[in-house]
């Protein structure tokens, strides 16, 4: 038993070593490499390591590190242009397919429901306006779940790009504002339907034809 005993602590001990020296092997080459970079740079030549966007990079940007302080604020306000660009992009995606998204899938059905007093159509309308209401509140708010970016507006956004430059923050904030007051008006308009669908319409038609079959029934 302490022979066995004895041969695991050896183990251990070996395995120990063997770890040791591998992170010995690991740390010597990070100063090789950068010794490497930092004569590289007082070269003159720089190693452009993609590090941007964090989630999928694709180009290489460190202004904390690389760009002097005192051009701090040019850079990043040329950045921000650079990120309007891809955020205006986005938001005439938004608009191409939203827009008529938004039509067919909410709209009609509810004006069709309206017109026509259809309870499916009505179904329909509650489905796709949820959707329409969490969306946004999901860009009111942006938060980096599912996309990390600064095509919405949401508060998120507007804290992280105000932190950064103001002017452009400010019209974060208005963005976020907006997507407020949509989503305040967008509840105004699903509780008024839903009022609406359960006191007149459908729902009230289907409990009067009920109460008319109990009452034939009853007289009968």
């Amino acid at each position: 038993m302490e022979l066995k005993h004895h041969q695991l602590l050896q183990k251990l001990k070996h395995k120990q070593r063997e770890l040791e020296a591998k992170e010995a092997e690991i740390r010597r080459r990070e100063e090789e490499v950068r010794k490497k970079e930092e004569a590289l740079a007082k070269a003159g030549v720089f190693l452009d390591v993609k590090n941007w966007p964090p989630f999928f990079p694709i180009m290489h940007h460190d202004i904390t590190t690389e760009i002097p302080d005192y051009l701090h604020r040019m850079q990043y306000v040329a950045f921000a242009t650079f990120l309007g660009i891809g955020i205006w992009f986005l938001a005439v995606i938004y608009l191409i397919i939203g827009v008529p998204g938004a039509y067919f899938l909410w709209y009609r059905p509810l004006y069709r429901a309206c017109r026509k007093d259809s309870a499916f159509r009505f179904g329909w309308f509650f489905m796709f306006y949820m959707i329409h209401i969490c969306f946004c509140i999901f860009a009111a708010v942006a938060p980096p779940i599912f996309y990390q970016g600064l095509s919405f507006p949401g508060v998120l956004s507007a804290l992280y790009v105000m932190s950064r430059n103001g002017y452009v923050g400010i019209f974060y904030f208005v963005g976020f504002g907006l997507f407020c007051a949509e989503t305040l008006l967008s509840i105004w308009v699903i509780q008024r339907v839903y009022r609406y669908f359960r006191g007149t319409g459908k729902a009230a038609k289907a409990k009067s034809r009920a109460a008319r079959g109990t009452a034939m029934a009853a007289v009968s």
